[in-house]
């Protein structure tokens, strides 16, 4: 379980084809902290660390991490969202994400407003029901709050501190990325189609 608070921003240095999917290495200074068995958010999808040294980590990704989620097109010099799980004892500054991605979206647009960012999402029909105005969402593992919601596209304002400390600084129109609902609306929305089953 992971909060969308990221801690680092780290580098991906090598990207290797292998029979159970691909392993990627990661240049990042909160490595010497990680070993392997640990899980580790990337761009908010859920890894497990194969092997750490002082520079930078390796993880595999499956087959199926590839399929839906976009850490099957990094390429090395690609920046990445890290945040280590969340540890029972500390507050929860962001929201609960789980590093599950549910679908990617497409950025539209990302500009600037002041000292801050708006950032505008186009997101696929089938997480319509998750989205709610003020409601939580993750972008590539980046806690974010729905300021703006239309049918095909959310709005979220990135504050000037987010915008320096994550990857979006190097962000564009018309790249992808790793979309998590929150897991309350999940749980809000199951719970009304097994009802409406019920009945």
């Amino acid at each position: 379980m992971f909060t969308g608070l990221i801690e680092s921003v780290g580098t991906v240095e090598d990207v290797a084809r292998t029979p159970a999917g691909q392993r990627v290495q990661i240049g990042t200074t909160i490595a010497r902290e990680l070993a392997p068995g640990d899980s580790l958010a990337v761009n908010g999808v859920c890894l497990t660390v194969v092997s750490a040294d002082t520079e930078g980590i390796s993880a595999d990704v499956s087959p199926e991490t590839i399929r839906v989620s976009t850490l099957g097109s990094l390429k090395p010099g690609t920046l990445v969202n890290l945040e280590r799980p969340m540890r029972a004892d500390a507050r929860i500054g962001g929201h609960f994400v789980q590093g599950h991605v549910d679908a990617t979206g497409t950025i539209e647009a990302l500009r600037q407003d002041g000292d801050s960012y708006w950032l505008t999402v186009r997101y696929p029909p089938m997480l319509a029901p998750y989205l709610v105005r003020k409601g939580a969402i993750a972008v590539d593992g980046i806690s974010l709050t729905v300021a703006g919601l239309g049918e095909r596209q959310f709005d979220a304002q990135i504050v000037p501190f987010t915008f320096r400390q994550t990857a979006l600084h190097a962000a564009h129109a018309q790249d992808s990325v790793n979309l998590e609902c929150d897991i309350l609306g999940k749980y809000v929305v199951r719970a009304l189609e097994l009802g409406s089953v019920e009945r």
